[in-house]
């Protein structure tokens, strides 16, 4: 009797073959915005479009640079996009934490009910936003950018489910030793929630980053604009420098894609572990 030979094993995942293809179909996006960004105007005009520059045209690039605005367009995008991120860790962690070891009447409808504004849609809450920004007197300034964005129910909520991931006996133990709650929080578990904090960090920033509409209405001089409401002044009526507005794109996603690289690994942790416990 003879031994069966064992079944060749593939040296990677047979899903990879379904993947592989996937990431390259959502990949193509990305790489003609490249491609595009070093074109003339012509070459992006033209039809049938051509699909590879006759050669290295960086005169979209050095518009965009050249704009005296664009350097402060895009500080005022990070100023927005960093200080909504740092909000959102520190009152995400803080109502998260209450949310998942604290009991006092009430908690599971307040959760409740700030879970349910996360299915309403921006629309009808803009005219909302935009009066208590007015009353405040922060319309056309980049507070009206900011405090909306200064903590989302989604971090709450992420944060508090992996808080629940995580064994009391850590904070009892630390409870012993005479710490308080908030030295518990910051000492303990939020040293054990990197991978949590880094993908509400990233959501954060690509969503605060990305974001073109409320800009729009809150924001009227350019002296405030951010770099997505800065690059539509690229497209007028009658005539788009596409070849300017290709090249500030590829500007505008470096930031978005390699925080999200960066955070890649944590990011699928933290999905995965955040779902353990309800």
């Amino acid at each position: 009797m003879t031994a069966t030979s064992p079944r060749p094993r593939l040296p990677f995942s047979g899903w990879h073959l379904l993947l592989a293809p996937l990431a390259l179909l959502f990949a193509v996006p990305l790489l003609w915005l490249l491609v595009s960004s070093v074109m003339s105007n012509a070459e992006i005009n033209r039809f049938p479009p051509a699909l590879w520059p006759s050669r290295l045209d960086l005169g979209g690039y050095r518009y965009v640079l050249g704009n005296a605005m664009f350097p402060r367009w895009f500080a005022n995008s990070l100023i927005v996009s960093l200080v909504a991120v740092v909000s959102n860790l520190v009152f995400g962690a803080l109502g998260g934490y209450a949310f998942a070891r604290m009991r006092f009447g009430g908690s599971r409808v307040v959760l409740g009910l700030m879970l349910a504004t996360m299915a309403i849609p921006f629309q009808l809450t803009m005219i909302p936003t935009f009066l208590v920004m007015k009353r405040l007197g922060l319309i056309d300034t980049l507070g009206a950018l900011i405090v909306p964005s200064l903590v989302t129910p989604f971090a709450v909520f992420l944060l508090r489910q992996f808080f629940l991931s995580l064994p009391r006996e850590l904070e009892e133990a630390a409870w012993i030793d005479g710490c308080s709650r908030l030295r518990v929080l910051f000492l303990v578990v939020l040293p054990l929630s990197r991978p949590a904090l880094a993908t509400v960090a990233v959501l954060t920033f690509l969503t605060t980053w990305n974001d073109l509409t409320w800009p729009l209405i809150a924001i009227n001089h350019d002296t405030q604009y951010t770099l997505q409401l800065g690059l539509t002044t690229f497209q007028g009526q009658h005539h788009t420098k596409w070849s300017a507005v290709m090249a500030g794109n590829v500007i505008t996603v470096l930031p978005v894609l390699l925080a999200f690289l960066g955070a890649q690994k944590s990011f699928i942790q933290s999905i995965t572990s955040s779902g353990l416990k309800g």
